[in-house]
């Protein structure tokens, strides 16, 4: 009976925490490594933003994607220096696109 009630504290807890907060280091990790690719984009639900970023490695044959790459590494640096207030607020609900 205990273990119930313990299980249904944690449930209790953990909504009272923005719902997305665990994609925070996942974007930030893959903006670090994957940038150029617009990976942590698609993570954090930009598909127009992270299609750009593809496509702008892709069709410049990796030339675009040192640049793409250096974008996704401050993002990503970004992101894992935001609180989570911070990162849920600007990436999730006023939906910023670039830096």
């Amino acid at each position: 009976m205990e273990t119930t009630n313990y299980y249904q504290q944690e449930d209790s807890n953990s909504s009272s925490q923005p719902p997305q907060e665990n994609k925070k280091i996942i974007a930030g990790i893959l903006g670090i490594l994957l940038g150029a690719f617009g990976i942590h984009k698609f993570i954090l639900g930009y598909t127009q933003e992270g299609i750009i970023m593809l496509l702008i490695t892709l069709l410049t044959c990796g030339i675009g994607g040192s640049i793409m790459a250096i974008i996704g590494l401050i993002e990503g640096i970004f992101y894992l220096t935001k609180t989570d207030e911070e990162f849920y607020e600007t990436y999730q609900v006023n939906k910023k696109g670039w830096f």
